[in-house]
């Protein structure tokens, strides 16, 4: 039983690492069900696993200047204050019709992002050479016919946007954030990193690093309002979290040596995938 959960610690932590998602989603299902661990017990055990795994990768991206620690800690005081508004919507509707809005809401995302991620979107060479000159934030590599950006510059943080149009983008996307998480009761990087790529223009790497800290933050919060209520399995959560953190590690390093495109590729095909499974499960087809 060790062995397997130590396994699937280190899966689960691939998953945050090289996504910035697939916690919750993915670690109360595998200690339930492959763990035999009852229900409630396994989400307070998750958020020990997610929460620790995501704060320690979260320190590692941020390292390499891929974690916006303003951003991440606003989204998540607005992301809280917004998710009650969700919860309570939530609970007005039947949990097949939410089940089925999530699997609707999965696709529309991932399409989003494929959509995002085709070479007919990315910008041009001489485009992206005449922005880098404006901006003074990137350099030109005239043999290789790349554009390299000067660290720490990420798209949505150019110095001649306004101030008071960022702050309103992150309180916005915080609400948006808060009110799915609350509604559909997904508390992590599935929403958080899709709101940071599409709404808010950041490049994937920042985005999954950014979303680590997010999650980390509602984690510690959740955690915080079930202390007590749960006794906690350490001889069965020390091991996945510390397999979790070293796979969360090497996920890391791997999303940071592929492609953004195909980093943002696999996010979506991960999010399809999860949109059929919640979509057969809200038919009836699935038991």
């Amino acid at each position: 039983m060790i062995i397997a959960a130590v396994v699937l610690g280190a899966g689960i932590g691939v998953c945050l690492g090289a996504l910035g998602g697939g916690g919750s989603i993915i670690t109360t299902p595998v200690l339930v069900y492959l763990l035999d661990q009852p229900f409630s017990t396994a989400i307070t055990q998750s958020l020990v696993i997610v929460g620790i795994s995501a704060g320690v990768t979260a320190i590692a991206y941020a390292r390499t200047g891929h974690v916006k620690w303003g951003v991440g800690v606003a989204l998540g005081a607005m992301g809280g204050i917004a998710a009650w508004g969700g919860a309570a919507l939530g609970r007005l509707v039947p949990a097949d019709t939410t089940l089925a809005g999530f699997s609707v809401l999965m696709v529309l995302v991932a399409f989003s992002m494929l959509k995002r991620s085709t070479p007919a979107r990315r910008a041009s060479p001489r485009s992206r050479i005449a922005v880098a000159a404006r901006s003074g934030s990137a350099t030109y590599d005239a043999e290789s016919g790349t554009v390299a950006e000067e660290s720490g510059t990420v798209a949505g943080d150019s110095p001649g946007r306004p101030a008071a149009r960022a702050a309103l983008e992150v309180v916005l996307a915080g609400l948006l954030i808060g009110l799915l998480t609350g509604f559909f009761g997904v508390g992590g990087g599935f929403v958080i990193v899709p709101v940071l790529v599409i709404v808010m223009g950041y490049p994937m790497p920042v985005a999954v690093g950014t979303s680590l800290l997010v999650i980390a933050l509602n984690s510690a919060t959740a955690l915080l309002a079930r202390a007590g209520h749960e006794a906690i399995d350490w001889s069965l959560v020390l091991p996945v979290t510390i397999a979790a953190i070293l796979g969360s590690v090497a996920g890391k390093h791997l999303a940071l040596r592929i492609s953004e495109q195909t980093l943002t590729r696999g996010f979506a095909t991960m999010l399809l995938v999860i949109a059929v499974c919640v979509g057969v499960r809200s038919s009836g087809l699935l038991l």
